[in-house]
């Protein structure tokens, strides 16, 4: 058996994302490697070798470990149908507690103000909204609501579709900005292409729906490519998330900000700007799309004013002004 086609077959089956796909087979090479480096090692016991050694030698985090595993844990269960024993022995890589970097709401404008074009929507995006990157990227024309002032993740992590806010004051941007997707649309349709990358399943049930205006991506590559597991298949693609990051880094150094900014660093302080301003906790987790209330309260650790936050005592009204420190 071809391990590589039967690998590439079942995530046909499975419908696995190709991002998925490449992350899986990776580390499934990783772990291929290391087996041929301990041959008498016996099938669980080189699954926990490796494991361990991610996490002494490598230093791996626990979510990199946990990508391995799942990897492993795919190739098995679906492509070998084998049983993999109990792996459980493993030492696991510690998860430290890490506060969320945030910025202040003037040096988060400051960012988005040395940004332009759509690269500026789509940040603005992300501090406005809270989405993460991968889930702006993916966004459709249809996910946004210009008159609702909302905008629809589909299935973002964890496979959960959500709803969340959508700043009033991006709406003329977006109008237009959509209209210049209308236009690249027509371009394409009329070439010949035009041809968006849809669900296999709904694209079996709606043999049109590639091709309707609705399913595009709200923003689009700058070119068609060929789909990589379907020759002879061409799509105009979401941007990719790399450009925007790059933007970001770009922009943050003109603002002079010292700090690490990367994408995910605007759904924290759209989180905790909220928070600031008073906002319900539980909002803020439905607006995030987390499933466990703990997982938004670390946002409560940096936090300066509002609901959840509390005054320094020498910030108290009823102190005296302290004589200035010479």
């Amino acid at each position: 058996m071809n391990i590589k086609t039967e690998f590439e077959n079942v995530c046909a089956r499975k419908n696995l994302s190709y991002r998925t796909q490449k992350t899986y087979w990776h580390w499934i090479r990783r772990f291929g490697f290391f087996c041929r480096k301990h041959p008498n090692d016996q099938r669980q016991q080189r699954i926990i070798n490796y494991l361990t050694y991610l996490a002494k030698n490598r230093e791996v985090s626990s979510s990199t470990q946990s990508i391995a595993l799942n990897a492993i844990k795919f190739l098995y269960a679906e492509v070998l149908r084998q049983d993999m024993g109990d792996v459980s022995q493993f030492i696991r890589s510690t998860r430290p507690q890490r506060i969320p970097e945030v910025l202040s709401r003037d040096d988060t404008l400051r960012v988005i103000n040395h940004l332009t074009g759509k690269k500026r929507i789509m940040v603005s995006i992300l501090y406005g909204s809270g989405l993460r990157l991968r889930e702006l990227v993916n966004l459709r024309v249809k996910d946004i609501d210009l008159q609702r002032l909302t905008v629809t993740v589909r299935q973002g992590k964890g496979r959960k579709d959500r709803a969340t806010m959508l700043p009033a004051f991006l709406v003329a941007p977006l109008r237009h900005h959509i209209e210049d997707v209308q236009r690249i649309h027509n371009i394409d349709l009329a070439n010949g292409y035009g041809r968006a990358k849809i669900p296999p399943a709904l694209a079996r049930k709606y043999p049109r729906a590639a091709t309707e205006f609705g399913w595009q991506y709200l923003f689009p590559s700058t070119k068609i490519s060929e789909d990589p597991r379907a020759k002879g298949q061409f799509y105009r693609y979401h941007i990719d998330p790399s450009v925007v990051s790059k933007a970001i880094k770009s922009a943050t150094r003109t603002a002079g900000i010292s700090k690490r900014i990367t994408a995910h660093t605007f759904r924290h302080c759209f989180a905790t700007h909220l928070l600031e301003a008073g906002a319900d906790i539980r909002t803020v987790q439905e607006l995030l799309g987390h499933s466990h209330l703990e997982t938004t309260m670390i946002y409560t650790h940096v936090t300066t004013t509002g609901a959840v936050g509390t005054l320094s005592p020498l910030d108290r009204s009823d102190y005296q002004p302290l004589r200035a420190v010479s």
